[in-house]
């Protein structure tokens, strides 16, 4: 190998660890990407999950997603999975992957509610008077969760949860799932989950 090629070689390797370096540095998310791949097991990839168990977080509030990572770090919000998985986290890391979520489209879904569901389901929302918080379309706004579109095996089970005071971190949810039979929050979740843009 002459000099030239030497000199070559060795200018190309030192141009390529640059360009690598600098391809992580565009990456904001690189210092929190081995939790967000943990995250994206449940919640899909950029938190577009297909699971009905398991939240959809793309395009979610991000200050929303980052009180529920604070409560679900402090024990205020229970989760057998999450509060393992956050109690370690830093107040930065939980603020970046709040914005990476929140920074995603939310998924299209094709979910339905019949006819009698969204009759009983907008009779509860009426009566509850949930537009106040969650806006008229039901998207959220900062501490408040976007529900429509949302999983409707979710969204049953965290109202049921509020109803029997296992989840305590939004008190006044729980009084006023207490007012609503199981079979009401069921028809509730199936409309929001079928509301479109």
């Amino acid at each position: 190998m002459t000099r030239t090629q030497v000199l070559s070689a060795f200018i190309i390797s030192v141009l390529a660890s640059h360009l690598l370096t600098a391809e992580e540095a565009v990456d904001e998310y690189a210092s929190v990407r081995s939790v967000i791949n943990t995250c994206e097991v449940c919640h899909g990839v950029s938190g577009a999950s297909t699971l009905q168990q398991y939240p959809i977080l793309a395009g979610q509030e991000f200050y929303y997603i980052y009180v529920q990572l604070k409560d679900f770090q402090s024990g205020l919000r229970e989760g057998p999975i999450m509060g393992p998985l956050v109690s370690g986290l830093d107040k930065e890391t939980m603020q970046l992957l709040a914005k990476y979520f929140s920074e995603g489209s939310w998924p299209e879904t094709d979910y339905a509610a019949d006819e009698q569901q969204t009759r009983s389901g907008r009779t509860v929302i009426a009566a509850g008077q949930c537009v106040a918080c969650h806006l008229g379309a039901f998207h959220g706004n900062s501490r408040i969760p976007r529900l429509a579109g949302q999983h409707a095996e979710y969204l049953s089970k965290t109202m049921l949860d509020f109803k029997s005071r296992s989840r305590n971190n939004a008190p006044d949810k729980g009084s006023l799932m207490a007012t609503f039979s199981d079979e009401q929050i069921s028809d509730v979740a199936q409309y929001l989950s079928a509301l479109r843009e």
